[in-house]
Order: C-alpha cells, then sequence, then structure tokens
C-alpha cells in the first residue's frame, strides 16, 4: 500500500492531465466542443507536426529573447540588490521606482517600447527585462534581511569587511530566496517575450500566434500555447536542477529521506 501511495504521489500529476486529456478529446469526439472554438488533443497534435520546421524556427527566436533577456534582469537585479543593501538612501529611492513598473501592464508598455527601439530584439529584451529583474530583487533583499544576526555580529566583532560578511553570510543565505524569484522570473520572460512579439516583431511565436488567428487556424493556435507552456516548464526545471547543483546543503534531509525510503 506505501508503494503505491508513492507511486500515485509522485505521478498524480501526470495522472490528473491523462484525465484531463481523455475527457477533452471525448468531449470533441461526441461533438460536444465546437471544434472551430476548442481543438481537440489529436488535432492539436496534428497541428504540431503539420508546422513542425515553423514552430521550431519561430521558438528559437522566442527563447533567444527570453534568454537574453532574463539573462540581463539577473545581472541587473544583483547588481541593484547589493547597492540597495549597502546604501539604505538607495533602497529608499530605487524600491518604489521598482513596484512602478510593475504596476503598468505589460501589453501597455509593448508598444511604446517597439515606438521607440523599432520591431527588432531590442524592445522584446528591454521588455523582458523589465518584467523579471523586480521579482529577482525582492528575492535577494529578502535573503539579505533573512541572515544570522549573530553570525553577523560574530564577524563584525572579529573585524570582518563588508565585503568578507556579504560574501560570507548574505550571498550565501539569498542563494536559496534568489532561486525563489529566478522561477518567477522564467516564467515571466517568456510571457513578456510573446507580449512583445504579439504587438510589433516579424518573428518569434506571439508574431506566428497573430497570424494564425487571422487565418482561423485555432488548432495552430493551441499549438503554440502549449508549446510556450512546455518550454517554460522545462526552463523551470532547469532552474530547480541548478538549485540543486550549487545549493547542494538546502536539498540535503530530501536526499536523506529518498534514501531511507
Amino acid at each position: 500500500m506505501k508503494k503505491l501511495a508513492s507511486l500515485t504521489n509522485k505521478y498524480a500529476a501526470t495522472i490528473s492531465m491523462a484525465i484531463l486529456l481523455i475527457i477533452w478529446q471525448g468531449a470533441g469526439y461526441l461533438n460536444l466542443l465546437p471544434k472551430y472554438i476548442i481543438p481537440t488533443p489529436i488535432e492539436i497534435a496534428k497541428a504540431f507536426v503539420k508546422n513542425y520546421q515553423l514552430l521550431i524556427f519561430h521558438s528559437k527566436i522566442t527563447l533567444l529573447e527570453a534568454i537574453i533577456g532574463l539573462a540581463l534582469g539577473i545581472i541587473i537585479a544583483w547588481m541593484l540588490a547589493l547597492i540597495m543593501d549597502s546604501i539604505p538612501l538607495f533602497n529608499k529611492a530605487v524600491y518604489p521606482l521598482l513596484v512602478l513598473t510593475q504596476t503598468i501592464p505589460t501589453i501597455a508598455i509593448a508598444p511604446i517600447l517597439v515606438l521607440w527601439l523599432g520591431y527588432g530584439l531590442t524592445p522584446k529584451i528591454v521588455l523582458i527585462v523589465i518584467t523579471t529583474t523586480f521579482p529577482i530583487v525582492v528575492s535577494i533583499l529578502d535573503g539579505f534581511r533573512n541572515c544570522d544576526k549573530d553570525m553577523i555580529t560574530l564577524l563584525k566583532l572579529m573585524k570582518a569587511s563588508k565585503f568578507q560578511i556579504l560574501w560570507h553570510v548574505k550571498i550565501p543565505t539569498s542563494l536559496s530566496y534568489f532561486y525563489a524569484g529566478l522561477r518567477v522570473s522564467v516564467s515571466y520572460a517568456f510571457i513578456a517575450a510573446v507580449v512583445a512579439e504579439w504587438l510589433g516583431g516579424f518573428e518569434g511565436l506571439g508574431v506566428y500566434m497573430i497570424k494564425a488567428k487571422k487565418l482561423f487556424e485555432y488548432d495552430t493556435m493551441f499549438a503554440i500555447i502549449i508549446l510556450v507552456s512546455v518550454i517554460s516548464l522545462l526552463s523551470i526545471e532547469l532552474v530547480k536542477l541548478s538549485e540543486k547543483k550549487f545549493i547542494k546543503w538546502k536539498y540535503i534531509g530530501d536526499n536523506h529521506e529518498k534514501d531511507n525510503n
């Protein structure tokens, strides 16, 4: 029974997804869903096979935009977090501006960036940077605030420099917080890329989705949506693998439990 419960817990998401697909396909087969609005999973799969080369081509563009924008967002986030932690006045001045960037809808910023920066990669990357920087900055600052105060006091008594305290206490503590923010930002990166492509561009999954919509190819539209979701999920899994590699101490207890099971 324990083994069955363990397998059920492990594959719960897969089982629920399989049940959903079966119900979805069955409803389409019985004409309970209008196919011109919601195509069946088989029709979506056929559209993916039919347009495979185009989907791969456009996904490479969207992936490139997301990777560059996210990488720049990470660099900027760490720089801002370090300065904001070191200079309280800078923190008070910049934090409200960062919050303000999150209150403006992405779909409202994108056309302005296209107007200013053209239809190339630049406006998409800028939008991704704006979207992904805030969650990472906030996460890192939370990590800095939740450092072991006794450890910092001890290092100060030992006359450690600010850099030594940062390197040996603050950064190691903030890494788990950083990865929590990074997982959020990864999904934001692909959403921002697709939205930016909707509103201006020549290539990318967002552009291809608009073309499919104009041609009433709803099966292709759903194939694109599923592809974006799969890429996002795979990217989040890569972030988790990276986290397990760089902050191994966080998963020591989990590994011990697995060994006992």
